[in-house]
């Protein structure tokens, strides 16, 4: 018999969107499973909603709960899940039919602990069919490498995936935070033997015009602090061959959030400086692995001694590749 999968999904403030996303989870071709909705004690309409759809399935329960943000509903679908694998879903998002289907067959077929399947941007469309369809083994080890390459973001969030229930034995997401895949995901990894990559668009993430161009959140703080964890995590667990790579990525990630901050939010001159400080200890913490292509190595130097004309040069370098 097929195992049972867990299906975790927080809700709050999503009235408009809960029916869409409950109806694309229900429609899943693989049908052995519990789908957890942890109403994170949200004031519209959803709490009714959960409750009618499990008042329709017997698959369906519903954990009411005061606020405890993304996190916390998380942890709390984690500790009440029952199924052999868990699965993570966004409660405005939905699913292909085939999503949990085909990430359980590959990790069934493969022996992977956990599998992973590409996502694509949706506004209410059906999700757009892209990759090969095929399936690609990685050790853990390559799993933490592909948090950095041009398709990292498949590899961070926490919901195009599926999980043995074991990974999350001693894990649980940041109370808290934002960016909270970020500060999570990587763990994993360091459990994993093997995951398997699925080539396929089977998760729908759901923007609007609005959240694609919506202005600086200061909470954004929050990846910074996700990235010192895992800077200290890569090293203290000798992923040496990540250093160069994972400190380039910290650094130009921080520098943008740098320039957030200065334009967006008054009196943070404290939290910039707190950035500036960890570029410069970059620029010292590479030595031990190597070093900042040059011209990496340059601009952040001119950043750290003039931010204003490092921002004006690094616009000018991406208008100059926007006309390529």
């Amino acid at each position: 018999m097929d195992a049972l999968i867990s299906v975790i999904i927080p809700v709050y403030r999503v009235e408009a969107y809960l029916h869409r996303c409950m109806d694309s989870v229900l429609a899943q071709t693989y049908e052995n499973m519990e789908i957890i909705l942890v109403d994170d004690g949200s004031d519209d309409g959803c709490p009714v909603i959960c409750d009618a759809y499990a008042e329709q399935d017997g698959r369906v329960r519903v954990i009411h709960q005061k606020n405890a943000g993304l996190s916390g509903a998380r942890n709390t679908g984690i500790e009440a899940a029952k199924g052999s694998y868990l699965a993570f879903v966004d409660s405005d998002d939905y699913l292909a039919s085939d999503f949990l289907e085909r990430l359980y067959e590959a990790c069934v077929k493969t022996g992977s602990e956990m599998s992973v399947c590409r996502w694509e941007y949706v506004r209410g469309e059906a999700i757009p069919e892209k990759g090969s369809g095929e399936t690609r083994i990685f050790t853990g080890r390559q799993m933490m490498a592909n948090l950095y390459i041009p398709d990292g973001a498949y590899f961070v969030v926490a919901w195009n995936k599926l999980y043995k229930r074991e990974l999350f034995e001693t894990i649980r997401y940041p109370l808290g935070r934002i960016h909270e895949d970020e500060a999570t995901t990587y763990r994993i990894y360091h459990q994993v033997k093997q995951a398997a990559y699925v080539d396929a668009s089977l998760y729908g993430y759901f923007v609007t015009p609005s959240s694609i161009t919506r202005g600086f959140n200061p909470k954004r703080l929050d990846w910074v602090k996700a990235g010192v964890e895992r800077l200290d995590f890569l090293e203290q667990h000798g992923y040496s061959e990540l250093m160069v790579t994972a400190l380039q990525a910290f650094a130009d990630g921080s520098i943008d959030i740098y320039f957030g901050l200065k334009d967006e939010l008054l009196g943070s001159e404290k939290e910039q400086q707190w950035i500036q400080g960890l570029v410069r200890q970059g620029l010292t913490r590479v030595k031990a692995y190597g070093r900042f292509p040059l011209r990496t190595e340059i601009g952040y130097h001119m950043f750290l001694a003039c931010p204003g004309i490092y921002r004006r040069l690094l616009e000018r370098v991406k208008s100059e590749n926007g006309k390529q």
